[in-house]
Formats: C-alpha cells, structure tokens, sequence
C-alpha cells in the first residue's frame, strides 16, 4: 500500500503550534530555539518543511526527531535525494560530493536502514486547522494556477506534481524578478521552504521560511526560522552564523 503524501491535522486546542524551516543537520540550534519559545512537548505541535538533513552538522539526529510525537515532517528534496541515491550510482555521487550528503558515509549500515524506512514514509503536504486559518505545508511550492483542493487531490498519483513540491521555485523566481507572487487559491496561508530567503517573507498567501540556517560559510546572514500559526501568527528565529 502507497505511503499516504496528505496528512490533515485538526485545531490544537491544548497547545501552539510551529513550523520550522529547513534544518540541514542543525539539530541542536532547533533545540535552543524550542527553548528560547518555551516549547512545551505535552502541548505543542511542530512541524517541518522538510529538508532534514544534509549540509549541517547533525544530520545523523533525524531519527531522533522523527520518533517524536509532537514533531511532523514533510519529505523535501534532500530525503528524497537521499532515498533516490540508493538506487542509483549517479544520484549517490552527486548527493554525496555535492548536494551535503557526505555525512551518510559515516553512518553505520543498521542505522542506514533505519533513516531510510523513516523517510520514505513522510508525506510531502499537510494541512492544519489553526485559529490564524487554514495553513498548507509544502517543502517548494504548488504548480501556479492549481487551487489547494486541486492539488491535494492529485498528489498522491501524479509524479509530476510531486517533483513540484519538492522542487519547484517558480514563485520565487517571481520575487527575484520583483513582480507579483501568484496567489494559492483554497488555502489561508501556504507555508514553504526550499528557496532561501533573507529574512522570512510572505508573499500573496506563501510563507517562506528557509533561511540559509546550515550555510553559515556561504557569505549570508544564516539564521533558523520557526513560524508560530496557532493561537497566533509569531515569527521566531535564531542566528546559525558567528557575530
């Protein structure tokens, strides 16, 4: 049976809810984060844009967060990375030598096993009922002109919008060209990472909220982004970089 890539999650109504952006191994600067909102692991929710790992220092924590009740997770373009290089020779290359995935050269063979089976059984969109709206997760972006309903619809069965969620910059590319954002019809707010960001920006109804947090020698202003969207809209972050 197919791994469900939609999951809907009600009102928290004990607790808040955080999304955080994309991590890259930097496991313990999400620690300190949670620390510095108080996050509360019997009442809060927190979910991931993906992009769990690779590049930072930890990656080999996924585990760790995965097996946790109160974190959610999206499957973004690195897990799949990751998941396509055992299959194939020339993904395992250039992942390895290129895209951050040098870390998986060190983990042991039952570990291995291990983060494998757990990526491949993240989903790649949710969808949570908030007092601030109705919030879609993506880890990239939704093809422009497709309503949410549309898309959440097709996903599971259409390869095509799958490589779009985990992939796609076409709306950000609208902001690199200072034009306007489309609007994602059916859905208060669409909260995404992949493309990185200066600082957060909300553009039409898209969140964006990678910002750089494990390119701390890249030259940027590396920081991690937590978006709070339950009971209010807050935005946390936390600097990855030197002073």
């Amino acid at each position: 049976m197919p791994v469900p890539l939609f999951k809907y999650f009600p009102e928290n109504h004990a607790g808040r809810d955080f999304i955080i952006g994309d991590l890259h191994g930097m496991f313990e600067t999400l620690e300190q984060l949670m620390d510095q909102v108080g996050f509360n692991t019997e009442q809060d929710r927190l979910f991931s844009v993906g992009d769990l790992v690779d590049r930072g220092p930890q990656s080999e924590r996924v585990l760790e967060f995965l097996g946790q009740p109160w974190f959610h997770a999206l499957q973004g373009n690195h897990e799949k990375l990751l998941l396509q290089s055992q299959d194939s020779e020339a993904v395992f290359k250039a992942w390895t030598e290129r895209a951050g995935g040098a870390w998986w050269l060190m983990v042991e063979d039952d570990k291995r096993a291990a983060i494998i089976s757990a990526l491949s059984e993240l989903p790649m969109a949710f969808e949570i009922t908030t007092a601030t709206g109705q919030i879609g997760i993506v880890h990239a972006d939704i093809p422009i002109g497709l309503d949410w309903k549309a898309f959440v619809k097709g996903l599971q069965d259409d390869e095509e919008l799958q490589q779009h969620a985990q992939w796609s910059r076409l709306r950000h590319h609208y902001i690199s060209a200072k034009e306007t954002v489309p609007k994602v019809p059916g859905i208060d707010l669409l909260v995404v990472g992949h493309s990185i960001v200066d600082k957060p920006l909300l553009a039409a109804n898209l969140y964006y909220i990678d910002t750089g947090a494990a390119y701390i020698a890249h030259g940027i202003d590396s920081r991690l982004t937590m978006l709070q969207i339950h009971p209010k809209r807050e935005i946390h972050d936390i600097k990855t970089g030197s002073e």
